[in-house]
């Protein structure tokens, strides 16, 4: 696979990835700017913080699907463009073009990117997701320690170093993007899931 058509996967993932569905979910029910709800996230979790738990359920299921989606198009072309467009998506997500490069936590989007790169890598990442947030009753740990589930899988499972190099940077984005949660899960105020942001 040549470098423009590898280039073309990270851009259109990208631009995939930046659709912003927490906002406009919320903005097509009245809710008016999830920006200004809760924690400010464009996410399913600070969406459920409006109360409205379908609205969630889509934001999660829509971010989700954005990265399952653009990575399976493009592992059609090959699986180094699967790769591409995944991070592409992942950034996208977090650094969206349409907000001025300030987006979501990459949690939902990061999942759906596993799920086409390897089905075993994303179940994997959601069975992780509710073991650890059932436990710790906070989304953010579930998210952070769920991220681990790609790059464990595909190392000691699929013996895949490249998938494994990808998915252990997308995870580090992702955790990065936490940085705000870690430090109130030091501090003792991060929310719990359902709860309001304070």
């Amino acid at each position: 696979m040549n470098a423009p058509t590898l280039l073309l996967a990270l851009i259109v993932g990208y631009l995939a990835g930046s659709v912003p569905f927490g906002v406009i979910i919320t903005r097509l029910a009245g809710l008016g700017d999830i920006r200004t709800v809760g924690s400010g996230n464009i996410g399913a979790t600070n969406v459920l913080r409006t109360g409205r738990k379908g609205l969630a359920a889509a934001t999660l299921l829509l971010d989700g699907a954005k990265g399952l989606i653009v990575a399976l198009i493009a592992q059609r072309f090959s699986a180094d463009a699967a790769l591409a467009a995944a991070i592409g998506a992942v950034i996208g997500h977090i650094f969206p073009v349409w907000l001025k490069f300030k987006g979501g936590k990459g949690v939902a989007t990061a999942i759906g990117v596993y799920l086409a790169l390897s089905y075993l890598m994303g179940i994997a990442a959601i069975l992780t997701w509710l073991v650890a947030a059932g436990i710790s009753r906070r989304s953010s740990v579930g998210g952070m320690v769920s991220m681990l589930a790609g790059p464990i899988v595909a190392a000691v499972v699929l013996k895949d170093d490249t998938l494994a190099i990808v998915t252990a940077l997308i995870a580090l984005l992702v955790v990065a993007r936490h940085a705000d949660n870690i430090r109130r899960l030091i501090a003792g105020t991060e929310p719990k899931i359902g709860g309001s942001k304070t």
